[in-house]
């Protein structure tokens, strides 16, 4: 009973120490919390070594800045340190960096203001007293992770996410980055101001200042939530125009085909009639050339391109090939929105490299381009494969990625040497390069 009583005055009695001691494993808590909040909300994909790694990396970061640096340098300190690991460790954007450190920031920090005020109000104990108390700190800290937690829950099981953040065009992403970043700061001087003179502040300041920093909180995060969805909203729009154009192609393409059925019949039985089988196989290549037509058409809609981005890319590529008399044959194999990619650096990938396969199979007098979407089990990685005829068959695969390199006059020569500077950024990401008598082919892997 001595024991007991010893450990219970030291943690109901003003102990510095031990509630210095008692954040160690509460930063760790803090760190699994947040991280299970914001990547369930922004759809952050990750695996369990990306989790545990990133867990044990800010909680040790966040240690740092509360023992190494004194308030309240240390608060920007660990936002610094925080946005760059969510940005390396899950391989995301900066923008979803930055707000997945945000939503968890703002929150904790909203409900750290008003459980606190409410938790020594109801026990009247003096702010500065209680917060030097191990019990009092352990059990305000627990309730405000236990909020958390059920938020986290809630969000999980409602299936609530922000739009997809990633449609933003790259003006929208800096004012947004800047907008996040001066919030955080004003925050951080808010709290500061608030915690350590809540004794001289008067209660309405402080209740006006909790007031504050909800209202920013929802204000932002609508603002976000707005922006992104009328950006999503335009994008879908541009995506609804490009299907009917694909659409009105494939009814033609379909009614041609049907007003010329019995005609095609017709001239299959010539050549059955006379038996001139070589002229019906060369009949039935013909024939199946303008199947494949349809066939393509059919495969580049939403549902089999279910990725808006690369749908777009692919339907601006395809309109633009028809009008050269490119033919394209798409092939898709797997689900489009499960690339362990930054889709941005897809999107730019993606279009340089049609781009190159639209101009040098518009120079050849068979004018073919190959894609095909698939993923490969055995070796873990999506493959985006890209062949077409190509006239200049002593190309090098090399120099082509060489900055300034150009087979056309006026070009720039940047495109295949940015595709380069975007692979030595991901370790994840390779470009296989080859060619034969008949096609030049591009081979990007992605794995995950």
């Amino acid at each position: 009973m001595e024991i007991i009583q010893t450990i219970w005055t030291a943690l109901t009695t003003q102990n510095e120490a031990l509630t210095t001691a008692l954040c160690i494993p509460l930063t760790f808590l803090e760190g699994i919390v947040s991280m299970l909040l914001f990547t369930t909300i922004l759809n952050i994909k990750s695996d369990k070594r990306q989790k545990f790694f990133y867990v044990i990396f800010v909680s040790v970061i966040g240690l740092i800045g509360r023992f190494a640096i004194p308030a309240p340098y240390n608060a920007f300190f660990n936002i610094i340190a925080m946005i760059l690991s969510v940005k390396f460790i899950f391989n995301t954007t900066v923008l979803k960096s930055v707000l997945g450190i945000l939503i968890p920031f703002l929150l904790v920090a909203i409900l750290e203001s008003i459980i606190s005020k409410v938790y020594y109000s109801i026990f009247k104990i003096d702010y500065i007293i209680g917060m030097n108390i191990p019990f009092n700190r352990l059990c305000v800290t627990l309730i405000i992770y236990f909020i958390v937690l059920n938020i986290y829950l809630i969000v999980k099981y409602l299936k609530l996410s922000f739009p997809n953040i990633e449609v933003l065009n790259k003006k929208q992403r800096i004012s947004l980055i800047l907008t996040i970043i001066f919030g955080i700061i004003l925050i951080a001087t808010q709290l500061y101001t608030v915690f350590f003179y809540a004794d001289v502040l008067p209660f309405f300041i402080i209740l006006l200042n909790i007031f504050s920093l909800v209202a920013y909180f929802f204000i932002s995060m609508y603002t976000i939530f707005t922006v992104a969805k009328l950006q999503s909203t335009s994008i879908n729009l541009e995506e609804a125009k490009l299907y009917n154009k694909t659409l009105q192609i494939l009814h033609d393409n379909i009614r041609a085909f049907k007003h010329d059925f019995w005609n095609i019949v017709q001239g299959i039985g010539g050549y059955i009639g006379k038996g001139d089988i070589e002229g019906l196989k060369k009949y039935y290549e013909k024939l199946v050339e303008d199947c494949q037509q349809v066939n393509n058409l059919t495969a580049l809609s939403p549902e089999v391109v279910n990725n808006p981005a690369i749908y777009n890319i692919l339907a601006d590529k395809y309109h633009n090939a028809d009008e050269l008399g490119i033919k394209i044959n798409l092939e898709v194999f797997t689900d489009l929105n499960d690339f362990n990619i930054n889709y941005y650096q897809l999107i730019r990938i993606l279009g340089i490299l049609m781009n190159n396969a639209v101009e040098a199979a518009k120079e050849c007098d068979e004018k073919i381009i190959n894609v095909c979407f698939r993923k490969d089990k055995n070796r873990h990685m999506h493959i985006i494969y890209i062949e077409n005829t190509y006239k200049d068959k002593n190309i090098n695969t090399e120099t082509i990625f060489e900055k300034g390199f150009s087979t056309k006059e006026g070009n720039t020569g940047i495109g295949l040497w940015e595709v380069r500077q975007i692979l030595k950024k991901n370790n994840n990401l390779n470009l296989y390069t080859t060619k034969n008598n008949q096609y030049f082919c591009q081979q990007f892997e992605i794995y995950y």
